[in-house]
């Protein structure tokens, strides 16, 4: 039999490297430059100059470590409820029988069926002073509680948002896992949780570990939860980012900020991912 060639495999392929690179590097190497731009108030960003400037100014003012702060803080606290809640959820998932299991499939994915802003807005309604949560809270006797414009609101709107980034990734996991190991290790007088932690958590790690990146990833990058339930005092990255491109209208400084939110996720990302494999190949051996 005769070995294909090596360029047809390229020659597949080549199209959709092609757009990939288009769409994700070009304008990538674009905020590059432009981040490197000197920026004039009457001008804007003065192309062809270079300047280490906006890097400068964001290193060393603490207004700036106080949002990226803010960021990652948030972003982390999602990431660990969504494993919280997603990890057994995704559990529960893969031990229910036909239909049940299809219709809350249906249920965790309905969420991402409607707009993010649609549902922060829903949100909005839910957790100010006049909604239905403070209702409930004033029935009891429990004054009104603010949970709006505050990360109290942030972090429950993406924790909903996020969910099912986590929920997929951890059943996909567990469709693989052969549900006679879990029944040898209960028929070896094992205790529930004792399966759980040494036989069925070791085997969905690299769900919990692809959810994980997914949800933190996003929850970092976000703009329309932060932007409508955070509001101006929970001010985030990325409405930071909004702010410097539209209203302050300096570019420069606005790509700048984006290439080291780009930077920091990417180190956070890859360091989490490293640790939680290398802890997943001890355990497995």
């Amino acid at each position: 039999m005769s070995r294909r060639p090596t360029w047809v495999p390229w020659s597949m392929t080549g199209p959709a490297l092609a757009l990939f690179a288009v769409m994700l590097f070009v304008p990538l190497a674009l905020s590059v430059i432009l981040s490197f731009n000197v920026f004039d108030a009457d001008k804007g960003p003065i192309a062809g100059t270079f300047t280490f400037v906006h890097y400068l100014h964001v290193v060393q003012d603490p207004y700036y470590y106080e949002i990226f702060w803010r960021t990652l803080r948030v972003s982390a606290l999602v990431t660990l409820v969504c494993i919280l809640i997603g990890a057994p959820e995704a559990y529960i998932l893969s031990r229910m029988r036909k239909p049940w299991r299809s219709i809350f499939l249906l249920v965790i994915l309905a969420p991402l069926l409607i707009s993010v802003v649609v549902r922060a807005f829903g949100w909005s309604m839910l957790l100010g002073p006049e909604g239905l949560i403070n209702a409930a809270f004033k029935a009891v006797g429990i004054g009104p509680v603010k949970l709006l414009y505050n990360e109290t609101a942030v972090v429950i709107a993406l924790v909903h948002v996020m969910l099912p980034f986590m929920v997929i990734p951890v059943w996909t996991s567990l469709q693989k896992l052969d549900p006679w190991v879990e029944n040898a290790a209960l028929s070896l007088s094992a205790s529930h949780f004792t399966t759980l932690r040494r036989v069925v958590l070791p085997q969905v790690m690299p769900g919990i570990l692809s959810g994980s990146l997914i949800v933190f990833g996003l929850a970092a990058s976000s703009f329309a939860i932060p932007g409508l339930l955070g509001g101006r005092r929970v001010k985030m990255v990325a409405t930071l980012i909004y702010d410097e491109y539209l209203n302050e209208l300096n570019w420069p400084l606005g790509a700048a900020i984006a290439l080291i939110l780009l930077a920091a996720n990417l180190v956070i990302m890859l360091g989490w991912n490293r640790m939680i494999e290398g802890r997943y190949k001890r355990t497995l051996g």
